[in-house]
């Protein structure tokens, strides 16, 4: 996709991170949205900022917003519906809302897991199948569904996200495939719809400081300490991750790490596979000794 001037780009956890820095860099482009997250108070004061942006600019982009749970395939549906009667469908989706859960596996709640199962993989499968078939008719249509780069490497206490993350990259590879069949338009050029599946490495967003916590000793002392240490760690603002992410949709490319400490581990998870994770365990431990 060359350009997202006047394009639909549709966003799910808009209202903060890195979907809120989505925003604001589609809007520059010149792209109308429509934003989506469970956050109304956020997502309004987003809408309200962009508005005004587009005012002063003397643009006639548009913004609405909408409440969606993306756990509901309902919502989904019903925020699908939207794009296709308010704007004839979308050119663009971003799969971004995302949650996260620390805790053990043995000890964890299993409410708690399905509960970021349900956000964090299937809130990606229910976008996909609310949005494709309205995004076969618009041309050089991008899907992007966000991982992360422990989809590859995993840690104590992460194992149900490192599994939901792993869950998205391994459906984002197989709906590549399904939606590579081309299809003509009416002057008979062959199209279909691209998936990107996007993996950053710290980000520094609220995950952390939002997340549910079950028995953190492994990673923290304490809650406090565990936010403090990810800040430490999250070396990547969200408008650079958003600029990275804009980028890799104009090239149209279907894997992006974002940040160094996720091209860093992504090198030794292919290096060394089976112990790429233990390494990085390791260093984590060693970083929180010396902090």
């Amino acid at each position: 996709m060359k350009s997202l001037h006047k394009k639909l780009v549709v966003i799910t956890g808009a209202a903060s991170g890195i979907g809120e820095a989505l925003a604001h860099a589609c809007a520059e482009a010149g792209a109308d949205l429509l934003l989506a997250d469970i956050d109304l108070q956020r997502l309004n004061n987003l809408a309200a900022a962009l508005t005004g942006q587009f005012k002063n600019a003397g643009t006639n982009q548009r913004v609405l917003t909408q409440s969606c749970d993306v756990a509901s395939e309902a919502d989904l549906q019903t925020l699908a519906a939207t794009a296709l009667q308010e704007f004839g469908g979308a050119d663009v989706l971003f799969n971004n809302a995302g949650v996260a859960l620390v805790a053990p596996v043995l000890s964890g709640k299993l409410a708690d897991a399905h509960w970021l199962m349900d956000i964090n993989f299937w809130g990606v499968v229910h976008g996909c199948r609310a949005f494709a078939p309205h995004m076969h008719a618009r041309p050089d249509a991008v899907i992007v569904n966000i991982s992360s780069i422990f989809a590859m490497l995993s840690l104590p206490t992460q194992s149900f996200y490192n599994a939901s993350k792993a869950a998205v990259r391994a459906f984002s590879d197989s709906l590549r495939e399904e939606l590579r069949v081309s299809r003509k338009d009416e002057t008979g050029s062959k199209y279909g719809i691209h998936v990107l599946c996007v993996h950053p490495g710290g980000i520094r967003t609220r995950l952390v400081e939002q997340a549910r916590l079950g028995n953190i000793t492994a990673m923290a002392a304490n809650a406090e300490s565990l936010n403090k240490q990810f800040k430490r760690i999250a070396r990547t603002s969200p408008e650079q991750a958003a600029i990275a992410i804009l980028s890799a949709v104009r090239k149209r490319k279907t894997r992006l790490l974002i940040g160094t400490d996720a091209r860093i581990g992504d090198f030794f998870y292919r290096l060394f596979p089976s112990r790429a994770s233990t390494w990085f365990a390791g260093l984590l431990r060693r970083q929180r000794k010396h902090s």
